[in-house]
């Protein structure tokens, strides 16, 4: 923390460019100028032809570094090298495939406070948070690594002795693109997956947090992969095309907003590849009247106050039963005010800076729209500026609840992605069942109850992917993650999602003559 507050103080990643030679060396911490990662090492750009875009330090309002788009031949270079590394990664078996996951993990592991606070310096949450992400990214590729070794077929006894067998194998080069949100564990959470099968991947960050996608790079390199394993192309929607159209990739796996998943599917279609879409929510989260108070705070809390807000899967429909809303209210807006807002690198801070200016206006443009739509503003809502000179301009708000909210307003049907909390009432539990499903997006939903038959039947007839009993936002890497409706397609984590990684190859065995009617 120390090494990154001093960098931020002398105000060096100011300095940084994509496509020059100069470096920034300073203890154990060494960042090269260069973001894009292929044939085993970071590369500068071939194709220069679009402007560069500045990256901005979320807790600062600072330059970090400029943004140069990966062209065409950029693309075409990481994409051929993505090629020649499953020719080889491909032929391992399992258990050789895992031995460079599990180091790589290890990796991970070894460089877990470097990777967070690099993460916190691009994306703006807490560092808490921030090695929590780290964890993560590390998990996933530990369980992953697992599930190589155990991939298998099926054998099925056929008539006379023959028999038929299936084998899952790899699909070849896969292109993973990432959002703002969790730069680093999207990272891992979309190639660990993909290379445990056999596959090799292109993956493009979001342009807002490009930093640390490359190290994961460097880590599977350094883990012994094969050079084009994993590579990491920069770029904003023009790149994400060139990624999409290439002749050479075998699938396509996303996560964002909806708009953009609709365009990457319907790119995909025209080469008939398969997609996997993370994509956005507006899930609700029931709290009845005979849960547990405190921990439906709680859950709420994380619902909706993760990431500053910005996290696909929150809750932020809050239905109370109306026999306990005024308790609720008085409880979670006490809590709400006492979260502490601040510089992300220290420890005591919960929420810090969003990620970027033009989103928080956005965010704070929601609210003030609930409050045009008659929504009452109960806490927060409101830009915020840290003590700390240093982070004046900074992206800060202070988290808000809204009551008195209501099926049709912007706050309640709209997305928003930031730490903004609607708090709705009901009477029943077929009122609220109505209501929490009357919405395109399924991707999340919770609800909170001491009776073990209502709880199940209620998440039964939710129409959401991803559901909780008793806690919210619980994404361990052992189960899988994804939606319903409008929110996405395949999932991610889980064994399953092998499947979505692999494609299913039948053989049919004869081991008598040929029966033929010629």
């Amino acid at each position: 923390m120390a090494l990154l507050s001093s960098l931020r103080t002398q105000g060096l990643f100011g300095a940084l460019y994509y496509t020059g030679t100069r470096s920034i060396s300073s203890g154990s911490l060494h960042i090269t100028d260069s973001l894009n990662f292929w044939s085993g090492g970071r590369v500068g750009l071939k194709d220069v032809k679009t402007k560069s875009e500045p990256v901005y330090e979320p807790a600062t309002g600072r330059v970090l570094c400029q943004l140069q788009a990966c062209g065409a031949a950029d693309v075409d270079a990481a994409v051929r090298s993505a090629s020649a590394a499953f020719t080889v990664w491909s032929k391992l078996a399992g258990m050789e495939r895992a031995r460079v996951m599990l180091e790589a993990a290890r990796l991970i592991e070894k460089r877990r406070e470097e990777i967070a606070e690099i993460e916190v310096i691009n994306n703006g949450k807490s560092i808490t948070e921030a090695r929590l992400d780290v964890d993560s990214a590390r998990l996933c590729i530990e369980y992953f690594a697992g599930q190589a070794t155990t991939l298998s077929g099926q054998h099925v006894q056929l008539p006379g002795g023959s028999f038929a067998y299936t084998r899952w194998e790899p699909l070849g080069v896969c292109v993973g693109i990432g959002a703002w949100n969790y730069p680093f564990q999207i990272a891992a959470w979309k190639s660990a997956p993909a290379i445990a099968c056999g596959n090799s991947m292109v993956f493009k960050p979001s342009p807002v947090t490009p930093v640390t996608a490359v190290l994961l790079a460097e880590i599977y390199s350094q883990a012994g992969a094969p050079e084009g394993l994993f590579n990491v192309v920069q770029g904003g929607q023009e790149t994400g095309s060139l990624l999409c159209h290439h002749p050479s990739v075998a699938k396509i796996s996303f996560t964002g907003s909806v708009p953009t998943g609709k365009k990457i599917m319907e790119m995909a279609s025209r080469g008939v590849k398969p997609v996997t879409l993370e994509l956005g929510g507006k899930s609700p989260l029931i709290i009845f009247e005979d849960s547990d108070l405190e921990n439906a705070v709680r859950g709420a809390l994380m619902a909706n106050f993760l990431s500053q807000g910005q996290v696909c899967s929150n809750g932020t429909r809050v239905f109370v039963q109306s026999s306990i809303l005024p308790q609720f209210l008085t409880e979670v807006v006490r809590r709400t005010k006492a979260i502490r807002i601040g510089d992300p690198l220290l420890d005591e801070t919960r929420m810090g800076a969003l990620v970027s200016k033009p989103h928080l206006d956005k965010v704070l443009g929601y609210v003030k729209q609930a409050k045009k739509e008659g929504a009452r503003v109960l806490c927060g809502g409101e830009p915020f500026i840290p003590e700390d000179p240093k982070l004046k301009d900074g992206y800060y708000m202070t988290p808000c609840v809204l009551d008195g909210c209501t099926d049709d307003m912007t706050c309640v049907r709209e997305e928003i992605f930031g730490p903004v909390m609607s708090v709705l009432s009901f009477d029943t539990e077929e009122e609220v069942l109505r209501r929490a499903n009357d919405s395109d997006l399924g991707l999340a939903a919770g609800v909170f109850t001491k009776d073990v038959k209502r709880a199940h039947r209620v998440i039964e007839n939710l129409q959401a992917g991803s559901c909780f009993i008793n806690n919210y936002n619980v994404t361990p890497v052992e189960v899988p993650f994804g939606g319903y409706k409008a929110s996405g397609i395949g999932r991610e984590n889980g064994q399953v999602t092998i499947e979505f990684y692999s494609q299913l190859k039948t053989v049919v065995v004869e081991m008598g003559d040929v029966d033929s009617l010629f």
